[in-house]
C-alpha cells in the first residue's frame, strides 16, 4: 500500500483542474425558487460529468414544494469498501442570492482568480466543499478499499428548508448508524474547530399594518415604517433580557435575535407608509425554548399593537431544533481528528455553533456528524471568496481521512 504522502501529493497536482472545476461551477447560479432562482438543476448537471469513476452514482430530484416544474436534485457518489459503513462527505450546491451588488469588485457568478483567491458567489459557500471533497475522493478511485465505502453526497435546498435536500435523503434511508459523516459547511481560523452541536433556528416575520396618507400630514394616519422600528427595538431588547443564557461551548456563546429581511415602503418619499415587514433570524442555545420564544415576541406585537395603532401580526417561516450533540468518542470523531492534525499541525477542539447546517438533521435523526473546515469568513457577504490555501488544505484533510478509513481500514 502507498503511504498517504503519495496521494496527498497526488492531491496538490490537482489544483489547475481544481480551479478549473470551481470557476465553471460559480458560473451556474444555483438559487432557490423561493429566493427567486430556478434551483440547482444545471449545477448538478455539470457536477455528475465530474462523477466518473465510483462504484454507484446516484441522482434523487424531488419537486420543489414552491414550483413543482422545478426539480431540485441530490447526488450520491460511493466507492465500496470491505467493511461496513461508508464515509460520507456532506455539501450543498445551492447558493443564497447575491446582494449589495454594489459592493461587489466584481460580478458575483463571474468567478474571477486573482492574488490566490476565488471571488464568486458559492465560492466558499459551499464550493469550498464540494470541490475539495470531489478531488479528495478522486485519489482513491482506482484503489481497492480495505476499509469503509467512499462517498460524497451533493445536495440541495440547504440554504432555505433542506427539506428536499438532506431531510429527504434521511427519509428515504440513505445513511445508517455505520456511517462516518463529515459536513464542511463552517469553518473555524485555521481549522481549531470541530463542530459537533448546533444552535436551533427560528425564522419569523413581522407584518405591520398602519394607515398611508400624505407626507405632510402624518398626524392624519398610522406610519407602518416607524412603528415597524419601534416594535424591532424593543423586540430585540426584550428577547435578549428574556433568555440570557450563555453556553460557552457554542460560538457565540449566546443566542441570537437578528432582524435580516424587510419589505419596501412607498416608492416616493412624500407618502407616509402604511405597510412593512420584516423577518428575524434567531440563533438559539439548545436550553431555550423555541415556543416560549416565539410567545415572547406575539406578546411583545400584541403590546405594541395596542399602544401604537398598527396591527402587528407574526408569521414563523421556518425552525429547526437543535439535536443533541455528536459523539466525541467515535471512530469517526477521532479520525477526523487525526487528519486535521497530520495536514494542518493544529489539534481542533468539539465546539457549537449557530451555522444551522444538514449536520443537525443527522443528529435529529439520531446519527453523529461534524462539521470541519479550514479557514473561511466571507460566505453570504460582497465579494465571497475562497483561498487556494483553503481549498487545498481542506481536500488534503479529507484525502487523510477517506486514507485511515476507506482505503486502510
Amino acid at each position: 500500500m502507498r503511504p498517504l504522502e503519495h496521494f496527498l501529493s497526488s492531491a496538490e497536482s490537482c489544483e489547475d483542474e481544481m480551479i478549473e472545476v470551481m470557476m465553471g461551477m460559480i458560473r451556474i447560479p444555483a438559487i432557490a425558487p423561493e429566493n427567486g432562482g430556478t434551483g440547482e438543476g444545471p449545477k448538478a448537471d455539470y457536477l455528475m460529468e465530474r462523477l466518473r469513476g465510483f462504484d454507484e452514482v446516484r441522482r434523487m430530484d424531488v419537486p420543489d414544494v414552491t414550483d413543482p416544474s422545478v426539480l431540485r436534485p441530490n447526488i450520491l457518489a460511493r466507492k465500496a469498501g470491505r467493511k461496513p459503513g461508508t464515509v460520507w462527505i456532506v455539501s450543498h450546491m445551492d447558493v443564497v442570492p447575491a446582494v449589495d451588488l454594489d459592493a461587489w469588485d466584481s460580478p458575483p457568478f463571474e468567478p474571477v482568480l486573482k492574488d490566490g483567491r476565488i471571488y464568486g458567489r458559492g465560492t466558499e459557500d459551499n464550493g469550498q466543499a464540494v470541490v475539495s471533497s470531489l478531488f479528495a475522493s478522486r485519489q482513491f478511485l482506482s484503489e481497492e478499499l480495505q476499509g469503509m465505502s467512499l462517498g460524497i453526497a451533493l445536495v440541495s435546498d440547504e440554504e432555505t428548508t433542506s427539506e428536499m435536500g438532506i431531510a429527504h435523503l434521511l427519509r428515504e434511508g440513505c445513511f445508517s448508524e455505520e456511517d462516518v459523516i463529515i459536513v464542511p459547511d463552517w469553518a473555524s481560523p485555521r481549522g481549531s474547530r470541530v463542530w459537533v452541536a448546533e444552535k436551533s433556528l427560528l425564522w419569523l416575520r413581522f407584518d405591520v399594518v398602519g394607515k398611508s396618507v400624505h407626507g405632510s400630514t402624518p398626524h392624519k394616519g398610522v406610519n407602518a415604517l416607524r412603528a415597524s422600528a419601534r416594535f424591532m427595538t424593543d423586540l430585540m431588547d426584550v428577547l435578549e433580557r428574556r433568555f440570557p443564557e450563555e453556553d460557552s461551548m457554542f460560538n457565540p456563546p449566546f443566542s441570537t435575535f437578528e432582524p435580516t429581511k424587510c419589505s419596501s415602503t412607498v416608492d416616493n418619499v412624500n407618502t407616509i407608509p402604511g405597510t412593512h415587514s420584516f423577518c428575524m433570524d434567531m440563533r438559539l442555545l439548545p436550553s431555550v425554548d423555541i415556543d416560549e420564544v416565539v410567545k415572547v415576541a406575539e406578546e411583545t406585537a400584541k403590546r405594541h399593537s395596542l399602544a401604537g395603532g398598527a396591527s402587528i401580526t407574526v408569521t414563523e417561516i421556518q425552525r429547526n431544533l437543535s439535536g443533541r450533540p455528536s459523539s466525541t468518542s467515535s471512530k469517526g470523531f477521532g479520525a477526523l481528528l487525526k487528519a486535521v492534525e497530520k495536514v494542518t499541525g493544529t489539534s481542533p477542539v468539539a465546539s457549537g455553533t449557530g451555522a444551522a447546517t444538514c449536520a443537525n438533521f443527522f443528529r435529529l435523526a439520531g446519527l453523529d456528524a461534524y462539521g470541519w473546515q479550514f479557514g473561511g469568513g466571507t460566505l453570504h457577504g460582497p465579494n465571497e471568496h475562497v483561498t487556494l490555501e483553503n481549498l487545498m488544505t481542506d481536500c488534503k484533510v479529507f484525502t487523510a481521512l477517506y486514507y485511515e478509513l476507506c482505503l486502510k481500514g
